[in-house]
Formats: C-alpha cells, sequence, structure tokens
C-alpha cells in the first residue's frame, strides 16, 4: 500500500537506495545520498521539534535554491510541521505581510538571506546554526497523517493581499505517484522554480519518492546559456518550463532541450507553433502540456504530446489525472453544452483545505459539489473554457481580474492595489495588455491630482511593493478615466501605452549603438529608440530579455548575461559595457 505521507514515502525510498544520489548542488558541485539527506533532514526536523514545533504548526522559510533548501522542506515534515515558503524575490514589505498574517512559529533561514534582511516579528533560525549538528540523526519519528497540511504557498489575491492556500500531504504523493506519469524520464529533475510557486513540489518531490535525484540550479536568475550547459552537465531528464520560458527557447535554441526525455510545460497557453519547433529539433521528446492551480494541488490535466501526435491550432486542457473531475459550468453550476463557454470546476481529488486564515474566501472559492459525494467540494477556477464536439477541453480565458504573467497567476486588483498609495494619485488602474506575439504585459494607468504625476517615481514605488513578473511593464498618465454611459470604467477606451513619453533621448552615434537601437525597438516593437532609453523602462521583460541577449551574443560576439543587462539597461551604457568586454571575450573564447 502506498503510504501517503511525504516522509513516509521518503522513508521507504532511503531503505531501498540508501547510497544513491538525492541531491546535486550545480552552483557548488556538493551531492547528498538519500542516506545523507535523511541524516541531515533528521538532526534539523530533532531542532525544530525541541524549538516547539509540531503537527502542522507552520514553519517559514527565506532561502536561497540549494541542497540546505531541500533538507530543510523535509526537515519541517519530518516534524510534523507545515512549510511556508516566504520567497526571497519579493519585497521586503511583501514578506513581511506574509509572516504577519500566517504567523509562522519560527522563520528558517540560509547566510545570504539573514544577511539580505529578514521580516520582523518571528523567531529566526539559521540552518547553519552549529547546535544542529549536535543532534541526533535518527528519525524522530514523529506520527503524521496523510491529511496533515505539506505547504501553504501564496498567490495573488483580489482583496490586494495574497492568499495562502493550503494544501495536504496526500494530494503531493497522490499526483505524483499517478501511474500516468512516466517516471523514468525524471531520474533527474532540474529544480528551476522557485521554492515559494507550486511546480517546485514536482521538482523536489518527484524524483525523491522515486529514487530520483533533484539538480539543484544555483540561485538567482538564470541565463539561457546556464540551462544549457545544466541539461548537459547533469543529464537532465524532466525539467518544468513556464509556457512564456519554453516559447523562447523554442524560437531561440530548441536543441537546448536535446536529450531531456519529458519537459513540462504550463501556467498560460502553450503555442502549438513552440511544441512543433521543439519536436522538430528533439524527435524523441515528450511534451506534456498541464493544466492546474495551486488550489487543485499544482496539476489537475495534462496533454501528453509526443512526434506522432496530431496537434491542431490550440493545445488542449488534455486528460485529467487519477481521482480528478473538471466540470464546466454556466453561472447556475448547470454544465454547459458542448461548444458554449463555461467556468471550469475542479472537484474530486486534488482540491486544497482552503486559503489559510480565510474562511469567507474560501467559502467563495470553494464550494460545495453537486455532482460529488455528500460533503465535497469542489473548486472555482475563474478559468473559461468550452468542450469541443470530441469531448477535449480547450482553455478560453479568465473571468474575473486574474491573468497570468509569465506563466505565473497575477491578481489586478492586488497590483491597483500596491499603487494606489503612491502619493499623489488618486486613481489607479491596472490592465494586462496581449503583444503580438501573445505574451501579456501589465499596463499601469495613473489619475493624478494636480495632473502632473512622475511616472518614474511611480515605477519605482511598483518595484518596492511588487515582485517582478507583477510590476507594470508601462506607465501612462490619464487625465480621467474613459467611463461608460452607465458610468463604468471603459476598459476598450484605455489608450495603448505610450512609451513616446519617455524623456527624449539621443540618437545613436556608433554602428554598435545603432545596432543595439533597432534590436531594442525590434524586440520591443517600439520606435525611435535613443541612447539614454533603458530596456526596461520601454516594456522589456525577462523572457524579451533572454532573447535579447541571445540576439547580442549572435550579432556583436560578446556575451551579455541577463544580469547585466540590468545592471546596463540602457542603449548608451550596454554598448559601453560590451566594447570595454570585447577584446576580453574574444581572447577568452580563443583560449
Amino acid at each position: 500500500m502506498t503510504a501517503f505521507s511525504i516522509p513516509a514515502r521518503f522513508a521507504e525510498q532511503v531503505a531501498r537506495t540508501p547510497h544513491a544520489t538525492a541531491v546535486s548542488e550545480a552552483a557548488t558541485g556538493a551531492a547528498l545520498s538519500y542516506q545523507e539527506l535523511d541524516q541531515r533532514a533528521n538532526r534539523l526536523a530533532r531542532r525544530l521539534i525541541r524549538l516547539g514545533v509540531g503537527r502542522e504548526d507552520r514553519v517559514g522559510v527565506l532561502m536561497e535554491r540549494s541542497a540546505d533548501l531541500v533538507v530543510a522542506l523535509l526537515a519541517i515534515l519530518k516534524a510534523g510541521g507545515v512549510y511556508l515558503p516566504v520567497h526571497e524575490a519579493d519585497p521586503a514589505d511583501r514578506r513581511q505581510w506574509i509572516v504577519d498574517r500566517a504567523r509562522p512559529m519560527l522563520l528558517l533561514v540560509d547566510d545570504a538571506m539573514r544577511a539580505a534582511g529578514v521580516p520582523d516579528r518571528v523567531p529566526v533560525v539559521a540552518v547553519h546554526d552549529p547546535e544542529i549538528a549536535g543532534e541526533l540523526i535518527d528519525d524522530p519519528r514523529v506520527p503524521l497523517h496523510p491529511d496533515q497540511l505539506a505547504y501553504v504557498i501564496h498567490t495573488s489575491g483580489s482583496t490586494g493581499q495574497p492568499k495562502g492556500v493550503a494544501v495536504t500531504q496526500r494530494e503531493v504523493v497522490r499526483l505524483l505517484v499517478d501511474p500516468q506519469w512516466a517516471v523514468e524520464r525524471h531520474t533527474r529533475v532540474l529544480q528551476l522554480a522557485p521554492y515559494a510557486f507550486d511546480v517546485s513540489a514536482y521538482e523536489i518531490w518527484m524524483p525523491l519518492l522515486h529514487g530520483g535525484q533533484v539538480v539543484v540550479a544555483p540561485p538567482g536568475r538564470l541565463e539561457p546559456s546556464v540551462l544549457r550547459e545544466l541539461i548537459t552537465e547533469y543529464e537532465i531528464t524532466g525539467l518544468h518550463m513556464t509556457a512564456g520560458l519554453f516559447r523562447v527557447f523554442a524560437e531561440e535554441s530548441p536543441a537546448t532541450l536535446v536529450g531531456v526525455r519529458e519537459v513540462l510545460t504550463g501556467g498560460d497557453v502553450v503555442s502549438p507553433v513552440a511544441v512543433r519547433r521543439v519536436l522538430a529539433a528533439c524527435p524523441d521528446i515528450v511534451i506534456r502540456a498541464l493544466y492546474g492551480a495551486t488550489e487543485g494541488s499544482v496539476f489537475s490535466a495534462h496533454c501528453v504530446i509526443t512526434r506522432d501526435t496530431e496537434l491542431g491550432k490550440v493545445v488542449p486542457v488534455g486528460d485529467v489525472f487519477t481521482g480528478i473531475r473538471i466540470h464546466i459550468l454556466d453561472e447556475g453550476l448547470t454544465p454547459a453544452p458542448a461548444g458554449a463557454v463555461g467556468e471550469i470546476y475542479l472537484a474530486g481529488e486534488g482540491v486544497a483545505r482552503g486559503y489559510l486564515g480565510q474562511p469567507d474566501l474560501t467559502a467563495e472559492r470553494f464550494v460545495a459539489d453537486p455532482f460529488g459525494l455528500p460533503g465535497s467540494r469542489m473548486y472555482r477556477t475563474g478559468d473559461m473554457a468550452r468542450r469541443t464536439a470530441d469531448d477535449a477541453i480547450e482553455f478560453v480565458g479568465r473571468e474575473d481580474s486574474q491573468v497570468k504573467i509569465l506563466g505565473f497567476l497575477v491578481d489586478l486588483a492586488e497590483v491597483e492595489a500596491a499603487l494606489a498609495d503612491h502619493p499623489g494619485l488618486t486613481q489607479v488602474v491596472v490592465l494586462a495588455r496581449e503583444r503580438e506575439d501573445g505574451n501579456k504585459q501589465l499596463v499601469c494607468y495613473v489619475v493624478a491630482e494636480t495632473g502632473t504625476v512622475d511616472l518614474a517615481a511611480v515605477r519605482a514605488h511598483a518595484r518596492t511593493k511588487l515582485p517582478g513578473y507583477m510590476t507594470p511593464e508601462a506607465f501612462v498618465r490619464l487625465d480621467a478615466l474613459p467611463l461608460t454611459a452607465n458610468g463604468k470604467l471603459d476598459r476598450e477606451a484605455m489608450p495603448e501605452p505610450d512609451f513616446d513619453q519617455v524623456v527624449a533621448s539621443r540618437t545613436p552615434e556608433t554602428p554598435l549603438q545603432q545596432e543595439l537601437c533597432a534590436m531594442f525597438s525590434s524586440l520591443l516593437e517600439v520606435p525611435d529608440v535613443g541612447i539614454d532609453d533603458s530596456f526596461f523602462d520601454l516594456g522589456g521583460q525577462s523572457l524579451q530579455a533572454i532573447r535579447l541577449c541571445n540576439r547580442i551574443g549572435a550579432a556583436v560576439g560578446v556575451g551579455v548575461s541577463v544580469n547585466k543587462l540590468f545592471d546596463n539597461p540602457t542603449v548608451a551604457e550596454l554598448a559601453a559595457y560590451i566594447d570595454a568586454n570585447r577584446a576580453a571575450y574574444r581572447a577568452t573564447a580563443a583560449s
């Protein structure tokens, strides 16, 4: 019989393969066997128990990607606790809000995060505390029930604040032991996603519950070249990429995925063109397009695509995982007929417990299931879809203010609430605009008290309040918001972002500056780029930054990382950096 708590399932694997490699840390080359990982987690678990952690006590985690992170998450579960990720890339205000609202018993940190600053009003424990080394290596054998919580992960919330989704250990294990997975394709999985996002549950627990290996990517933002090296060096067999990142690699370097047995993608509409490009370059790969929600315990449905799959104009939602049901219902909770658009409800197994400390919101989104057993619930996703004549499900869009940006669910109301307290603003509206390439970008429209406002200051304010993927890419000042005849906001009348509102910039003076201006203009679809214009102030986002760096490397022969682009975002600064490094780069390439 399958064990349905993560520590119990992991213990079974330790007994089978104690000396097999469980975790590899790409940044240092260090590795832990299953036995070593188990013993380190046991020591930390015993320390947590000594500090009072018990059944379903929340333990915050603020750490960089590392083997220590895997140890910490496993130790929290072994102690009977619940891990509460506090995203290291979030602004300090957002991290503090999560800690204040979720009230973890303590916060586990590593040296890097401790040095950078941690939230107040919570006891802090360093994972490298010397006292931990003195704890016993034996399993503390805390009695665990499968319906205990495994984690609480915060997602964007329509109230203007994040909402913590509480998921049980049973649901994590149930998903990852589903027979519809071909686990031999996931023997070496790259841990790439931030641990504060639910897909990290696949990246960490899928290999560890099946005798595979977690390859932990270096901390921070990864360049495409680094990703390529990791895939080759560690012979990665399985990895997850957001739909946007998958599309970038399909367009720029699909051969990057040669050797990977299965790539998972989702979080937004998956491009059939991107799928075909990857399959053409990697004919033996399996692409699994996924549909799901954090409230549905990561993944609910999947579409398995190989070179033999007949793919149409749309990648369908696909088949449900075992025990899960998808209903497409109208406003009266009646099944929508074939071809008609309705809202997706997730039912059966996989439905999360609810939102931490928000019973009203839980009752609103987790509703009684009229098609299930008495007492069962289903989750209202807010996603709109239709069933085709052959019973396939096609995703249509969102019914509320939530949109997918870079694969992450963003509630526009939360972004608006974060910007509304900027001094001098009377009204703030945030919309998602779709670019010609299919990607969405956030645009912020503001009305000022005096009619004037420093948009650069508003952008800087946004960056202190919001994660990068939630920060609008364009800011537009309006004298007044357009209204419909009945007095409601007329979103259709909102103007397209006017990037010409930026301060006039100098024209290019050198061939390199001209070439870079042309690249900025082509990628961002912005005319008349000057050398003082910033790539990011013109609307550039991380996926476009990857494309730009690839193009620069191919065109001028100097490698520019995304991090260097952040440090040198204007054409003038970027050209100066390239010129300064051209000789050194050529010398290195020739050696």
